[in-house]
């Protein structure tokens, strides 16, 4: 939903903290060659302009639901010029992109204008430039979705359960990037003492949280944190190693 939830008075929701106010969870990574998006909700755009961006190389996508695709239509100006936009997801996740964004794929009429994209089906190790990824399969509720390893980052969003051998290739990372959405159990997302569970087995040498609801003030709840885990916050820039 974002924060400040619509109609909320709650004390997150009118707080004047800039931390906040979360928009819906995404991701740029910048290697040494390319730039690289990871997932494109409904506020890409204001995203993009706060963080002044004019190029990406490819997408990653997470899974199909409207918060994490919402914003591929707004990829448009990034897709005028050059090749089309490659974008990476599960064979589920693409099938529902190329279904809900089907006039990207089909004759415009003149002077119309759609994202120019390309759609990839990944379910092994691939590479975009220099930079190996890895998706690996993870448990959303009653959807199978995808994190993904990318060196020493593991970003994983909108778990509720990781599964054995997905959870294996999370061992040995710089930062995790793990959701949280609440206090309180949930069917489809791990709560924050689930979150907590793994990044304590995991053992990363950082980790990020992020996908919180307005149940998290930062400043109050970020003082009960662990050492080395952090929610994470719009705007936060993280440097890994290698």
């Amino acid at each position: 939903m974002g924060v400040p939830v619509i109609g909320c008075d709650c004390a997150v929701c009118s707080s004047a903290d800039p931390r906040n106010r979360r928009m819906r969870t995404s991701a740029l990574l910048r290697t040494s060659d390319h730039t690289i998006l990871i997932d494109a909700g409904p506020d890409f755009r204001l995203q993009a302009l706060h963080a002044g961006l004019r190029h990406i190389d490819a997408v990653l996508l997470t899974h199909a639901h409207f918060d994490h695709i919402a914003g591929i239509d707004d990829l448009r100006p990034l897709t005028e010029h050059g090749d089309c936009l490659p974008i990476f997801g599960s064979p589920h996740t693409i099938h529902e992109v190329r279904s809900r964004f089907d006039y990207a794929f089909t004759e415009t009429s003149a002077g119309s204008t759609c994202p120019r994209i390309e759609l990839h089906s990944v379910e092994s190790s691939f590479a975009i430039g220099q930079t190996s990824i890895t998706p690996l399969a993870i448990i959303h509720g009653t959807w199978e979705i995808t994190a993904y390893r990318i060196g020493g980052l593991g970003y994983v969003t909108d778990a509720s359960h990781i599964p054995p051998d997905s959870y294996e290739g999370l061992r040995n990372l710089d930062v995790l990037v793990l959701n949280a959405l609440r206090y309180e159990a949930h069917p489809t997302h791990f709560t924050l003492a689930e979150a907590l569970e793994v990044i304590r087995d995991l053992q990363p040498r950082r980790a990020f949280l992020v996908h919180m609801t307005h149940a998290f003030d930062h400043a109050s709840a970020s003082a009960q944190l662990p050492e080395g885990v952090a929610f994470a916050y719009d705007g936060l820039e993280i440097e890994i190693p290698g």
